[in-house]
């Protein structure tokens, strides 16, 4: 397994991911048959799976030399498919809500301390908001964010927001994390967040959390659209379709009661 040619980070990215590859094949391995079968130096072995020891990727067999690869692993690739389940389950509701209300729907994920929009159908109107997947926005001004917020403590919330400057995109935008606090209140009360051109103006936004298993909000489900097409009767509608498409998207992923119903 050379690696000479190798930039020496490229090299060490190799070298873990050929102990892993290695681990995989069976339950545990010495250090002695790893260095052989992937023709590395027993101590350079010895110092990787240190590392990922410390990690947590793999487990030392009692007082043996022999090493096995933990949970984590998996966890971290159960997590991954649960989002590309989240996707493909939230497409089929999401769509029957284009179909019935013409506007644009998104569904948004927590990355640091923004949202990231996973998944979006586009509005059927001529006059559309412009978004696309992949784009992140601000958790303080975004009905998604607000959601993605109102599931967690106070402490957590001030520290995810500790170093986000809050700009003034409208002059309805919140401008600092104590007039936040109090709007995430109702989003937890209610059930839904909203943007009231906070983000934008002319445009309105309204999201409700999606749950998985554990009963935590792993994603935000919204509906977007232009003020001149928004009543505080389609507000009413329009909440209560996304509810309803959100705890069928929730009880897929294995939430057994959706709070909202």
């Amino acid at each position: 397994m050379s690696n000479d040619k190798q930039p020496e980070s490229v090299s060490s990215v190799l070298k873990t991911f050929g102990i892993l590859q290695a681990l995989s094949t069976q339950k545990d391995i010495g250090i002695s048959e790893l260095a052989q079968r992937l023709m590395m130096s027993k101590s350079t072995v010895y110092r990787f799976l240190q590392t990922m020891k410390t990690l947590g990727y793999v487990a030392q067999e009692g007082e043996s030399e022999n090493y096995s690869l933990t949970l984590k692993l998996f966890e971290l690739g159960s997590t991954a498919l649960e989002y590309v389940d989240l996707v493909d389950l939230a497409d089929i509701e999401m769509r029957k809500i284009s179909d019935l209300t013409m506007e644009a729907l998104h569904l948004g994920a927590l990355d640091g301390e923004s949202i990231i929009y996973i998944h979006k159908i586009d509005s059927k109107y001529n006059l559309r908001m412009q978004s696309r997947i992949g784009r992140r926005n601000p958790l303080y001004s975004t009905a998604i964010g607000k959601v993605l917020l109102a599931d967690r403590e106070e402490k957590e919330v001030r520290d995810i927001l500790a170093e986000v400057e809050f700009t003034k995109s409208t002059e309805r935008t919140h401008e600092n994390i104590d007039s936040l606090l109090d709007e995430l209140n109702n989003v937890r009360e209610h059930g839904y967040g909203e943007d009231n051109e906070e983000q934008e103006v002319g445009l309105r936004c309204i999201a409700v959390p999606v749950y998985d298993r554990f009963k935590r909000v792993i994603a935000g489900m919204s509906i977007s659209l232009p003020t001149i097409r928004f009543t505080e009767e389609k507000k009413t509608e329009y909440i209560n379709e996304l509810q309803l498409a959100a705890a069928k998207v929730s009880a897929k992923l294995g939430c057994e009661e959706y709070p909202y119903q």
